[in-house]
């Protein structure tokens, strides 16, 4: 399924609007994690848990999304964002994605 941030796809024609289709996910970064991303705050220097957490949240979001679109029949989604957030006062991740479910000839 084509997945694009735009609002067109160049040289495509698009025949069908379905709609909104969205998907999350929220994941919780164990208590190792944390502590050595705190560390790292300290420091300094990237925190390869976190990024390998936001970005397996990041594939789940798009995941669900691409299901979404596909029972309406559609086989792109065009206008794709990406929101990540923190929920709760504990680590979790959460990244939403949305976009406009389309059928493109």
């Amino acid at each position: 399924m084509l997945l694009t941030t735009t609002n067109s796809v160049e040289g495509k024609k698009i025949a069908k609007y379905y709609g909104i289709v969205s998907g999350e996910a929220i994941l919780g970064a164990n208590i190792f994690k944390d502590l050595f991303a705190g560390i790292r705050d300290i420091i300094g220097g990237r925190s390869a848990a976190y990024e390998q957490e936001l970005r397996k949240a990041k594939d789940i979001a798009l995941e669900e999304m691409q299901i979404q679109a596909r029972s309406f029949g559609a086989n792109a989604v065009i206008g794709v964002d990406l929101d990540y957030e923190t929920v709760g006062s504990g680590p979790m991740l959460m990244v939403s994605a949305c976009g406009t479910a389309v059928t493109v000839e």
